[in-house]
C-alpha cells in the first residue's frame, strides 16, 4: 500500500493550495515530479519494528526510493525556514527523534520546518551520501520555489542535519555544483542554504588523512554554522572542530559546542548525567542573535 502513496503525492504536490499556519504537519510532500535520479521505483519507505529500549519511541524508516518532506508550519511564521535532515546511518531515516521533535522546537521560534525523508541506501556503488545530497539540494530548491505558499523569505532558508544527515548537510553547505541534472523550473532556484546547524555530524573526518572527507571544501562562501558534538561520541568531535576551524580561517561566522558527554543520537532530548539537552538553548540564542528566530 505504501508504494502507491508516492504516486498520488506526486500529482498533488504541484496543485496543493496555499499553506496556512497549523499545528498539524502536511506530510508526504514529494520533492521530485517523477522518479528520483537513478531510481526505478517510488517507495516512500517501510517503518522498522520498534525497539523496547526506545523510551519515548523512535521511528526508523528504511527502503526509501521516493523522498518526501513533512512540513511543519509555524503558528506565527517569521519568514525563516529550516530543512531538517534526520540521521539513521543511511540505512534508514529517523523522522521523529531527529525530525519532528526538532521541528516543533523551531515552530516555537517562528520557524517553518521541513523534515526530509531522503533516500536510504539502495545502490551498490557510489558514496552513501550522494543520493541524500541530491534530495537535500532538490528539497531546498522546492522550499524556495514555493516560498509564498509557506510564508517564507527565500533568503532565510537554513539546513539542520543530525548524524548521517549532518554529514550530508556538511557536504551540502560546501558545494557549489549541482548533484543532479535539472528536471524542471524548480531547479532554477539556488540550493545554497543561508545558514546551517550541524548536530553531531557523523564521520566527517577522514581517518586516513586526518582531514575532512573529500567532498567537504570550506571557503569564504560557506554559510554561517552552529555546530554541536560530544567528547565521548565515537563519531569523533574532531570533524566538528575542523569544520569550525575551516569556517574561522575563511572569516565565516560560526559557533561550536563540544559537550563532555552525551554520546550520539540524542536529537533534541536530554540524557541522564549529561548537559547535552541544553544545546537547544544555545541554538535558540544563536538563531535569535542572527535575527532568524522570534524574540520572546
Amino acid at each position: 500500500m505504501l508504494k502507491n502513496i508516492c504516486v498520488a503525492v506526486v500529482v498533488l504536490t504541484w496543485t496543493i493550495p496555499t499553506y496556512t499556519p497549523a499545528a498539524e504537519p502536511t506530510k508526504n510532500v514529494a520533492i521530485w515530479p517523477e522518479l528520483a535520479p537513478g531510481e526505478t521505483t517510488r517507495d516512500v519507505g517501510t517503518p522498522l519494528p520498534g525497539r523496547e529500549s526506545d523510551k519515548p519511541p523512535i521511528t526508523r524508516v528504511e527502503k526509501i526510493t521516493c523522498p518526501t518532506m513533512d512540513v511543519f508550519p509555524a503558528s506565527e511564521p517569521n519568514g525563516t525556514a529550516m530543512l531538517i535532515l534526520p540521521g539513521g546511518g543511511f540505512g534508514y531515516v529517523v523522522p521523529d527523534l531527529e525530525g519532528s521533535e526538532a521541528a516543533l522546537w523551531l515552530n516555537d521560534l517562528g520557524i517553518t520546518a521541513f523534515v526530509l525523508r531522503y533516500r536510504t541506501t539502495t545502490q551498490k556503488s557510489g558514496p552513501r551520501w550522494q543520493r541524500p545530497l541530491q534530495d537535500s539540494q532538490r528539497a531546498l530548491r522546492l522550499i524556495r520555489s514555493q516560498a509564498d505558499r509557506w510564508s517564507i523569505d527565500p533568503d532565510q532558508v537554513g539546513l539542520l542535519g543530525f548524524s548521517a544527515g549532518g554529514q550530508v548537510a556538511t557536504i551540502h553547505i560546501t558545494q557549489t555544483d549541482d548533484a543532479y541534472t535539472a528536471v524542471d523550473d524548480v531547479d532554477l532556484q539556488s540550493f545554497r542554504p543561508d545558514f546551517a546547524l550541524l548536530i553531531y555530524p557523523w564521520q566527517i573526518m577522514d581517518s586516513q588523512s586526518d582531514g575532512l572527507i573529500a567532498p567537504i571544501e570550506i571557503t569564504n562562501q560557506t554559510p554561517p554554522a552552529f555546530i554541536v558534538h560530544t567528547d565521548d561520541d565515537r563519531s569523533t568531535s574532531l570533524g566538528a572542530v575542523m569544520v569550525y576551524a575551516g569556517l574561522k580561517k575563511n572569516n565565516v561566522s560560526a559557533e561550536l559546542h563540544v559537550y563532555q558527554n552525551g554520546g550520539h543520537g540524542y536529537g533534541t532530548r536530554s540524557r541522564s548525567g549529561s548537559a547535552i539537552g541544553t544545546w537547544k538553548d544555545r541554538g535558540t540564542e544563536w538563531l535569535r542573535i542572527r535575527g532568524l528566530a522570534t524574540q520572546n
